[in-house]
């Protein structure tokens, strides 16, 4: 069978996402699902764009280590300097260079001519090749260029050394017959196209990215760029586990393969989802919540006599599965340990202690124990950031009342490790906890988007919340899960200016 390489740009472009914004941990928890997931290479960022962008990479290329590590760079010297500094300790170092190519960009947003657009990709690919054994050349909006064009500058690439060229729909314009046949005409016309991989990278403008997707596999591509979820910018990218179930459902039209291990991708797309704190629709195929649902009469009798009757997918396949409660109030340390790294999680003991004394609280206080909250518990855990001075909730409390005004106090611990108290009101109980909380920093904060969901179900579900703020000149998301939606919210906004200072650390050592 055809091997299909998997590109994975959820921490690229997908986190190029309005209102997303991850942090080296996040990236990292990710990067090592993608790994188990078995995609081909993971884009873990832009190096050069950022301080948290250069130590993502960096720490994803030395912990990952059989998925490719890849970095975007800029068809200039710097930003592949600062690609190799990132990727240089990596299992097997690549990178992935651009340029754009469409008469509109070169001419209103690079300024450049055809033949100045061809020798800096050309010096490019020979300057990253002294470095990469794999390189990767992008033409940027390819499908609205010319194609003589790019029969030109592709040939040239690849005689200075490109081992992949990538030709991205980047505004989501193509039809799927009309992306199919550009690579049909420039595999055929491209001298040496038998010496690359092609790849293929669509965006969802019109809504047909990964069937754009699966027309170039059928004309040539080797290599597929896609992203958990189908996140990014604008109506987002081709989603990977579409594309991924499509091709082994359809196995018999296809006759490729991915080596993706389907059966992590519903628990990929839940941690992708956490973290970025962009839900999946409902009814998205594959992932969403109702893709297995079945609430027509005749469909359930359908179903429960045959699941064929409905099902061209089973929820097994994709890790859908209905997962027996194995943990409760009286499970030990030891237990939770296997549960855990089940899970996929690799805690240290102080770590997994911590993680399982607050399993052992929640399981006080809830019947069951679902699977969706380990997976916060011990994602929330791994992620902590104890070794660097933040803000610290003590405690939260609310006075509240219909024909009163509602008043929070907050007790948290500064950066500087002075412990204060400090109270205001608002017209309901989650403004004035952000009231009080804006007096806690001692800065504006515009809060851009806030929203509490249930993880899982139940009246003791936990209340995850989100938030996104506007502060100091950036935007910072923030998320936290709690039993309590107030507590969650409170930690939620202190999580936001937590990512700011974070941020403002790594400026200042670049600096340095």
């Amino acid at each position: 069978m055809t091997k299909i390489d998997i590109f994975d740009t959820t921490l690229r472009d997908g986190e190029q996402s309005a209102g997303i914004n991850l942090n080296t941990g996040e990236k990292l928890e990710i990067a090592k699902q993608l790994e188990r997931l078995g995609v081909s290479i993971i884009e873990a960022g832009f190096p050069a764009s950022s301080p948290g962008d250069f130590e993502a990479v960096s720490r994803i290329a030395t912990t990952v280590k059989n998925s490719t590590v890849t970095g975007l760079a800029r068809a200039m010297q710097k930003d592949i300097d600062v690609t190799w500094e990132a990727l240089k300790h990596a299992e097997n170092p690549h990178i992935h260079v651009f340029l754009a190519t469409s008469p509109i960009h070169m001419k209103y947003k690079l300024n450049k001519t055809p033949e100045e657009v061809i020798e800096a990709s050309v010096a490019a690919v020979k300057y990253a090749k002294k470095f990469f054994p794999l390189v990767q050349w992008s033409a940027e909006d390819a499908f609205r260029s010319d194609r003589e064009f790019l029969v030109r500058i592709m040939d040239e690439v690849i005689k200075a050394g490109a081992t992949t060229i990538n030709v991205p729909d980047t505004v989501g314009y193509a039809s799927p017959a009309e992306y199919g046949a550009l690579f049909k005409y420039l595999i055929e016309e491209i001298p040496n196209s038998d010496l690359v991989k092609f790849s293929s990278h669509c965006h969802d403008d019109l809504g047909m990215a990964v069937a754009n997707s699966i027309a170039a596999i059928e004309n040539g591509a080797r290599q597929v760029e896609c992203t958990i979820n189908g996140i990014g910018e604008r109506a987002g990218n081709a989603a990977l586990e579409e594309i991924g179930v499509a091709l082994h459902i359809r196995n018999d039209l296809y006759q490729v393969e991915t080596g993706l291990n389907l059966s992590e991708i519903t628990r990929t797309s839940r941690l992708v989802s956490k973290l970025t704190g962009s839900p999946v629709q409902p009814n998205k195929a594959i992932v969403g919540k109702n893709a297995f649902a079945h609430e027509s009469g005749i469909h359930q009798d359908g179903v429960l006599k045959n699941p064929e009757t409905y099902e061209i997918i089973t929820p097994e396949l994709v890790g859908e599965n209905k997962v027996p409660l194995v943990l409760g109030k009286h499970s030990g340390r030891h237990a939770f340990k296997d549960r855990a790294i089940e899970l996929g999680f690799e805690l240290d003991d102080e770590r997994l202690q911590k993680a399982f004394v607050a399993f052992k609280e929640l399981a006080d206080k809830k019947k069951e124990i679902t699977e969706e909250d380990l997976l916060t518990l011990l994602t929330d855990e791994t992620l902590e950031t104890a070794d660097i001075p933040l803000y610290r909730l003590q405690s939260v409390q609310v006075q509240y009342g219909t024909e009163n005004i509602p008043t929070a106090t907050v007790r948290a611990t500064k950066p500087s490790g002075e412990e204060v108290t400090v109270a205001s009101t608002g017209s309901g109980s989650v403004e004035a906890i952000f009231n009080t909380l804006e007096k806690l920093v001692e800065e504006s904060v515009k809060i851009l988007d806030y929203r509490v969901s249930s993880v899982g179900s139940g009246r003791d579900a936990l209340g995850e919340a989100v938030i996104n703020i506007a502060y100091k000149g950036g935007t910072y998301r923030g998320r936290d899960a709690a039993q309590d939606v107030l507590k969650a919210s409170a930690e939620a906004y202190l999580d936001a200016i937590n990512r700011e200072i974070i941020q403002a650390q790594l400026r200042a050592k670049e600096l340095a």
